[in-house]
């Protein structure tokens, strides 16, 4: 979600003529390398890791600074929104992993959630949503009518070029030789099926198995995931990387043979886009919103089947042409889903809105 505001903000700023003011956490006012400090802003005297605080941020805080402001709109940009202000209320609302696979969440975050999001989606005028798969799980569990929602994709962009450490360097650091490797980038929760994906690698010969590289912030499952790696006996074949800087994590994809992304659930699914942009050949699961991200341009397995996670690594480190092609439509897919074209479509909603 942090992706999603920094880059839907900075395409706002360079896409339309839309005046716009930032209302912003102690937290990202002190980080003076968001694209927020283009524009005024408002600090909303709440510390966003404190999700009590967030939440009187949000309702009771926000409303009145929005209301002193003068503005005309308020996009809420991360699922949950003021429920009441004088002004036209939008939410991007990403998912709905909290009623999907709530054992992801746990204590007050769960509750919040499931509290917020569904008053979110019935006071706000109009609700964005990333995919088709999260507008239908919206109007089914959420019970949203159809009609106010907008489905609007999230975008990618290629960074910058920059130096990197050679590939020697990195295969040194990780002590990778020169055995090929399987990225993968998710944090450790239980819908992100890293648990499978394990499996699946134990179950390729141990002479063809790649490196599987696992970055992504520690979260109470990661315990657990070690285990499993011990008990499959793929302790020489996993790297848990822990969080990475966004060079670190562009010297990976360079090197990365394969991306593979297991997830049971995904309002989107992102690092899908940032692989294909980057031409490295992607394998998923072929649940929720990931087909309709992936557009052809992957190899979709059964999430819930090891094998099929297998095979599909497989296929993706063998020297098919079928592979050199999946390089080639994953760019492409990538080229269509950007941050302008979510910022254009972003506005139009803001119009829609603000007209009815």
């Amino acid at each position: 979600m942090e992706t999603y505001a920094r880059e839907l903000i900075a395409a706002l700023l360079e896409e339309t003529d839309l005046s716009l003011t930032a209302f912003l956490s102690r937290e990202a006012a002190a980080d003076h390398s968001g694209p927020w400090t283009e524009i005024p802003s408002v600090t909303v005297p709440v510390h966003a890791r404190r999700r009590p605080q967030w939440v009187r941020g949000e309702q009771q805080l926000l409303p009145q600074l929005a209301r002193r402001t003068g503005v005309e709109l308020v996009h809420s940009l991360a699922s949950t929104a003021p429920l009441w202000g004088a002004f036209r209320r939008v939410v991007t609302i990403h998912d709905v992993i909290y009623r999907r696979y709530p054992e992801s969440h746990s204590g007050l975050r769960a509750r919040a959630m499931s509290i917020l999001v569904p008053l979110a989606a019935r006071r706000s005028h109009r609700i964005i949503v990333p995919s088709e798969s999260t507008r239908k799980d919206l109007t089914s569990l959420l019970h949203v009518p159809v009609h106010k929602v907008d489905v609007v994709p999230e975008g990618v962009r290629l960074p910058p070029p920059s130096d990197r450490a050679p590939a020697a360097a990195l295969r040194r650091r990780l002590a990778l030789g020169d055995r090929p490797m399987a990225l993968t980038l998710s944090a450790k929760r239980p819908h992100k099926n890293l648990a499978g994906l394990l499996e699946a690698l134990s179950l390729i010969p141990a002479e063809r198995r790649p490196v599987l590289l696992l970055p992504g912030y520690e979260t109470v499952w990661e315990g657990e995931l070690r285990r499993r790696v011990a008990e499959l006996g793929v302790e020489a074949d996993t790297r848990f990387l822990g969080w990475v800087t966004d060079d670190e994590l562009e010297e990976l994809f360079s090197v990365a043979a394969c991306f593979v992304y297991p997830s049971l659930y995904e309002g989107f699914g992102l690092p899908v886009l940032e692989a294909m942009a980057r031409g490295v050949p992607v394998a998923c699961s072929d649940r929720a919103s990931l087909p309709e991200v992936a557009g052809g341009a992957a190899l979709l397995f059964d999430p819930a089947s090891p094998a099929s996670i297998a095979d599909a690594i497989e296929t993706l480190l063998s020297a098919s042409p079928e592979v050199a092609c999946l390089r080639a439509r994953g760019r492409a897919r990538a080229a269509q889903l950007t941050w302008r074209r979510a910022a254009l479509a972003t506005a139009e909603v803001y119009r829609q809105t603000l007209a009815s």
